[in-house]
């Protein structure tokens, strides 16, 4: 611990104290009190404590501007993302702010048209005109070797977020769609349904082909063959949903339930089964994916696969501003099912 007069010595000495005072003082390295400053794990609690008390008494702020023109780039987090789902969106940035909350650094959001024949290079233009310290890249846009080589390129840092193995466990996290659908399904059919619904999500991403994937192994677990006029693709939004409802359930021998392959979807299939006079769950029972708020809010309250979507984005971030310890986050994250009012067994 610093003493008062210390502290005040310097403080005269110098208006602003600087990170090389800090470390004097605390009788430890600038690379040190750089962790400290950053929240690093690498240090053990008394350092950590030791600093921060001199960091205290000396009332030193840490100059982002020169911190950044020495290590050639700015404390910014990009968010990349081409990814219909706004409120998926809206938990990544929840998940990230949490990680850099009291930090220095700071998040830039930048959505793209991965379908521009130009992405890549103004995703170059960006990351290099931002300086950005790491990226995190979310779906489907994370399933690209290229754009993460871009970024390896650039020395920028990055972790890629998916529904499956994409990279080493430093740069990425991934959940088991496949499994948590499979698992959905399964509930389904434990309930006694046999014509189960399904509204993919769009061609292209690699999560709509996990959660398909997950939709028909939990029917071939069971015996069941997947029947094309009980399956609709839709986009992630709640009008496609609504448009794929429409189409499942104008048939005469329509599904007694419905696996929609996000919250907003199934919330389009609810409407749908209003519309119709199809009570949920009584007549249809649905589930979700995802557990946005839209699930506890619509009634009934959606069944739904819990993504831990924050959990995600926040051991992302962290791997990003502490790549030191990128490896001791956890990068994979289980889902599980969230029983709510939208399912009942199936009539007999």
């Amino acid at each position: 611990m610093v003493g008062g007069k210390v502290g005040a010595r310097v403080k005269r000495r110098n208006s602003k104290p600087t990170i090389n005072d800090v470390a004097r003082l605390a009788g430890v390295s600038k690379k040190t009190v750089s962790r400290v400053i950053n929240r690093s794990a690498l240090l053990n609690e008394a350092t950590r404590e030791k600093v921060e008390a001199v960091i205290a008494d000396l009332g030193y702020v840490p100059n982002p501007q020169a911190r950044a023109l020495a290590l050639r780039r700015n404390f910014l987090i990009g968010l990349i993302h081409d990814n219909p789902n706004a409120q998926m969106v809206l938990g990544v940035q929840e998940g990230i702010l949490e990680a850099i909350r009291d930090s220095e650094f700071a998040l830039v959001v930048r959505p793209v048209d991965r379908k521009s024949p130009r992405m890549m290079e103004d995703l170059r233009q960006f990351i290099e005109r931002q300086r950005l310290y790491g990226v995190l890249i979310l779906p489907p846009l994370s399933e690209s070797d290229d754009l993460a080589k871009l970024c390896a390129d650039l020395g920028c840092n990055f972790v890629r977020m998916g529904s499956a193995r994409l990279d080493e466990p430093a740069h990425l996290v991934e959940s088991n769609d496949r499994q948590a659908v499979a698992e959905a399904v399964s509930y389904l059919i434990n309930q006694g349904h046999r014509r189960i619904g399904f509204v993919a999500g769009p061609e292209g991403f690699r999560s709509a082909m996990e959660r398909e994937a997950g939709y028909r192994e939990a029917l071939a677990a069971a015996g069941l063959s997947p029947v094309e006029a009980l399956m609709a693709r839709g986009n992630y939004t709640f009008d496609s949903g609504y448009a794929a409802a429409n189409q499942l359930l104008q048939h005469a021998e329509a599904p007694s339930a419905i696996f929609a392959s996000n919250d907003e979807m199934a919330a389009g299939v609810l409407h749908v089964a209003r519309e119709r006079g199809i009570a949920v769950p009584e007549q249809l029972s649905i589930i979700g994916f995802d557990d946005t708020a839209i699930a506890a809010h619509i009634w009934p309250p959606l069944t739904t696969v819990r993504w831990p979507i924050r959990s995600m984005a926040r051991a992302a971030a962290l791997k990003l501003v502490q790549p030191e310890t990128a490896a001791q986050q956890p990068s994979v994250f289980l889902s599980d099912l969230i029983r709510r009012a939208s399912v009942a067994p199936a009539r007999r």
